[in-house]
């Protein structure tokens, strides 16, 4: 949870282009229904997470405040004083672009299935006839990995292949954050989604809930809340192939998913999109 919420709060200023951050505070808010005894286990743990993550970033914690709640909250405000030529500015998207994520969706799926596994509940009576336990397991295995997984290399790639536009993907989902991304561009222009990268399966096993009366996550409509998920950029036709190839060979992931079009400050996902199964090896 620590290294999550650390990722999680960086992504705002690595949307933007910032590569390097000054300040950063912790908030947790330490859940009331803990023993002091569980208190002891968790919260250095989560603590540590957050340090280590803000480590790899090299990124000091300067401070933060902590409370008691009635559960468990972790996040953070990150700063950085930048000149005009060390962040990108999201309003210069045009027709012609190409448009690419740089982390696979579905975080909100591989995490609930886990805890409906974990606690047998109604909506895993459900969900276990579509996919096995180790699927599960797996599943959410990799999307620890995606969510712990920090923006920076795409932020530092955004300048070298001169990035119009970007937003992180986090809690309204992929839909959502490229629609108020195309609100506030200058330029009038829609974003065309042609291609959806999720965590393997996890397309199928959402289609059959909504089809055997369980929950719709509504993933493949882009509604589906996203935790410290990537960053969807429009970049130059030019540069978006040399983007995704200096990603991937970064150690990262990265596809093209749609286009930028002359339109009217919308975003929307083509019927019927392709589907990318992703799974961290």
């Amino acid at each position: 949870m620590g290294k999550v919420a650390c990722a999680n709060v960086l992504s705002d200023l690595y949307a933007m282009g910032v590569r390097e951050v000054d300040n950063m505070l912790m908030i947790m808010g330490v859940a009331r229904e803990l023993s002091n005894a569980q208190r002891k286990v968790v919260v250095p743990l989560i603590l540590e997470g957050f340090r280590d993550l803000a480590n790899e970033a090299g990124v000091t914690i300067n401070g933060g405040q902590t409370v008691l709640n009635p559960w468990f909250i972790i996040g953070g405000v990150a700063t950085s004083v930048c000149k005009d030529s060390e962040f990108i500015f999201p309003d210069k998207a045009i027709p012609g672009d190409k448009i690419v994520l740089t982390k696979p969706l579905g975080t909100q799926v591989a995490v609930n299935l886990h805890q409906w596994m974990n606690k047998n509940t109604d909506s895993w009576n459900i969900a276990k006839d579509i996919i096995s336990e180790a699927e599960v397991i797996k599943g959410y295995n990799d999307a620890v990995i995606s969510m712990t997984t920090l923006n920076l290399q795409a932020a530092k790639l955004m300048h070298k292949h001169g990035a119009h536009a970007a937003t992180d993907v986090t809690g309204f989902g992929i839909l959502g954050h490229s629609r108020n991304l195309a609100e506030f561009q200058k330029a009038k222009v829609d974003f065309n989604i042609h291609t959806l990268p999720v965590f393997n399966g996890f397309a199928n096993v959402t289609r059959t809930l909504v089809e055997k009366g369980g929950r719709n996550f509504r993933l493949l409509q882009g509604t589906s809340s996203e935790t410290s998920g990537g960053l969807f950029v429009c970049l130059p036709e030019v540069s978006a192939e040399a983007f995704v190839r200096d990603m991937r060979e970064s150690g990262g992931t990265a596809w093209i998913i749609g286009d930028v079009i002359e339109g009217n400050n919308t975003s929307r996902i083509m019927e019927s999109p392709t589907i990318i199964d992703h799974s961290y090896s």
